[in-house]
């Protein structure tokens, strides 16, 4: 079984002005790809390794494979975090986060502040804490690096560069502020449902 790029579920073009055909598509076919066939790659060469008794440098191969896979799932869970016609919240969802941030602005305004302050290459992220019960933010550095692993991730936004640099150049702040146009909290509330 291998790793495989997701359809979109819209058009390359449905999402703009907030994200442009060309960004989306050069996103989706080239960055997004090079993880999924860097990560099956290394499962291959990690499988013949094994089968031939081979000898593997196990931190590095280890670590690329993190970073690769994990780069796959987060694109994966991102595309699905866009819609042309984003949904709100659910009473739930909504609950939750009015219990956590206060209302749904202040939310807002953190993920923006976490998503603009991300250090280098990374993710904001809104995921839920099932032991303490309570939503949290976090910052992921490249793919991998300060994710948590028990907690649950609900709604994700790109802040690598290659994620807007077409469309904002060096300008993140306003394709943050435009991810907020396409942001769906109403599939964020479906993965909030199933916990």
């Amino acid at each position: 079984m291998a790793y495989k790029l997701p359809e979109m579920g819209y058009p390359y073009s449905a999402l703009a002005p907030s994200i442009s055909e060309k960004q989306l598509r050069l996103h989706h076919e080239k960055h997004h790809k090079a993880y999924v066939d860097a990560a099956n790659e290394l499962l291959e060469k990690l499988s013949k390794a094994r089968k031939e008794n081979g000898e593997l440098d196990m931190k590095a191969m280890l670590k690329a494979l993190s970073f690769n896979a994990a780069g796959h799932m987060l694109h994966s869970l991102f595309w699905k975090n866009l819609s042309p016609k984003p949904g709100s919240p659910s009473k739930k969802l909504l609950k939750a986060i009015e219990d956590e941030f206060g209302s749904v602005e202040r939310f807002k305004k953190e993920f923006t502040q976490a998503a603009v302050s991300t250090e280098g290459s990374g993710w904001a992220a809104l995921a839920y804490d099932e032991e303490n019960r309570k939503l949290m933010l976090m910052q992921i550095e490249k793919h991998n690096v300060n994710l948590v692993p028990s907690l649950k991730l609900l709604l994700v936004l790109d802040v690598w560069e290659h994620a807007y640099y077409l469309d904002y150049e060096n300008a993140r702040a306003k394709f943050v502020e435009a991810f907020w146009n396409i942001a769906d909290l109403g599939e964020a509330s479906k993965r909030f449902e199933k916990l």
